[in-house]
């Protein structure tokens, strides 16, 4: 169970998953997308399903904000839901349509200063991730850009420049990026990630917004 639109981050971690399971296991796993309120409409299908082993659920942040985001929920995530697993962690890139015109964060955060309220920015919905890595930007900057939240996949809209940014997991957009489809100006992450170590670091940005802590060294 994914609670993302096919495409997106979360979707396509979701289905290497599932390809290992299905080999490893010799049972075949199907990725369910229920994508919608930060996830919440997948987990709640998760969260009520019969407890047979037969229904996994891929959870991701954006699960342990929305906990304390709504108030409401039909579920409650830590008590009716089990982890089996970690996976792994993975930093949000800053990425600009090409049409736009700033190259770097310290550009960003100048051109949305000029421009109070004009920029436009991505997001698969509120609550999740990219969101609050936006939101989070905005108050250590002050800068002002309007969250556009999206139920399925913006990625259209950021390719074809109708969205100029969006903070997007690494796996999301790397392709585009490295093919010139887009640019990535920063990473979220306090210093240049792994996958992709040509893409500057908030250090290298100049700003000391980053969206995890950094780890105390021994």
């Amino acid at each position: 169970m994914v609670g993302f639109a096919a495409g997106l981050s979360p979707d396509i971690l979701g289905r290497l998953i599932a390809q290992a399971l299905s080999e490893r296991l010799n049972q075949q796993f199907i990725v369910d997308n229920r994508p919608g309120a930060a996830s919440n409409i997948g987990t709640e299908v998760a969260a009520h399903a019969a407890p047979d082993g037969y229904t996994v659920l891929l959870t991701i942040s954006g699960n342990t904000i929305n906990a304390t985001l709504y108030t409401h929920l039909n579920f409650d995530f830590a008590r009716d839901l089990t982890p089996v697993a970690a996976i792994g962690r993975t930093p949000f890139v800053i990425v600009v349509n090409p049409a736009f015109p700033v190259r770097s964060v310290p550009e960003l955060i100048e051109y949305a200063r000029s421009n109070p309220g004009k920029i436009n920015i991505a997001s698969a919905g509120p609550g999740t991730g990219p969101h609050v890595a936006c939101e989070l930007f905005k108050m250590m900057t002050g800068v002002d850009m309007v969250q556009v939240p999206y139920k399925a996949s913006y990625m259209t809209d950021l390719l074809g420049a109708q969205i100029p940014i969006a903070f997007s997991p690494i796996a999301q957009i790397i392709q585009d990026v490295r093919a010139g489809k887009l640019i990535a100006i920063g990473v979220t992450t306090p210093t240049r990630s792994d996958a992709a170590p040509e893409i500057p670091a908030r250090r290298a940005a100049g700003t000391g917004f980053a969206h995890q802590r950094e780890r105390p060294t021994r």
